[in-house]
């Protein structure tokens, strides 16, 4: 598996939903989105440019999706509904790569409601390449458990923020984490006048929102280093060490 895209621009994305798919990707009948929430990246960058929405599905949330992301029919009864947002999100997303965990389940619901839009919306693979960055986590790490929750523990991630499942900082995690199991970096490109609210629920963010975890080497682990490096040196040039 190639798990480095070669996209220049993509998309990070989750979903939260008012219930669960069932069966062979076919989504649950009258289960709808009630939340989007992405993250842009170009040339392996977070830029810090978001799109980020919550929805009315004009329907009941199941109680027990709502025990998962925390979300209530009372929050989202004066949202905007789905194809109000419709053209912001498709503008958002076009031509670029989707990164999603799991990207099944997200795709499934995004193209269950496109197909509800008048007139009828497109496909999400025909305006959109698609990674599921769950099977890349299974590639890479088979056998163990892939969740959004383990890689994060596995790469170093906070993600102590994540009580509650919720789309945006899904995406941005996953965003964290897409980046460092693929080889990446996650240093924001922003300048001051970057950030504040644009239209259609895309908003960018300070550049200073994460700080990155330093883990100096110990004593023990720099003379061990040292040792390694007289035994390179024995063998031929060192390149660690100068000249």
């Amino acid at each position: 598996m190639n798990i480095i895209s070669n996209a220049s621009r993509q998309i990070i994305l989750d979903t939260e939903t008012t219930g669960m798919n069932q069966g062979s990707g076919a989504v649950t009948i009258g289960h709808r989105i009630i939340e989007i929430g992405c993250v842009e990246v170009v040339n392996r960058k977070l830029t810090g440019r978001h799109y980020h929405e919550y929805i009315n599905p004009g329907q009941l949330i199941d109680e027990e999706a709502m025990q998962v992301h925390g979300i209530t029919d009372e929050f989202v009864a004066d949202k905007p509904r789905f194809h109000e947002i419709a053209k912001s999100f498709i503008d958002f997303i076009d031509g670029a790569e989707i990164v999603a965990h799991n990207a099944s389940f997200d795709i499934s619901f995004m193209d269950h409601e496109f197909a509800m839009l008048q007139p009828t919306g497109p496909k999400t693979a025909d305006i959109c390449q698609i990674v599921d960055s769950l099977e890349i986590a299974k590639f890479l790490h088979p056998g163990q458990k892939n969740n959004l929750d383990a890689l994060c523990k596995r790469y170093g991630i906070d993600n102590s923020r994540r009580e509650l499942h919720g789309a945006l900082l899904d995406a941005e995690i996953l965003a964290d984490v897409y980046l460092i199991m693929t080889g990446g970096q996650t240093k924001l490109q922003l300048s001051s006048d970057d950030v504040g609210q644009e239209a259609g629920g895309i908003m960018r963010l300070p550049s200073d929102r994460r700080k990155l975890k330093v883990i100096q080497a110990t004593a023990d682990e720099l003379t061990r280093h040292e040792q390694r490096l007289d035994l390179v040196e024995k063998s031929g040039q060192c390149l660690w060490r100068g000249e």
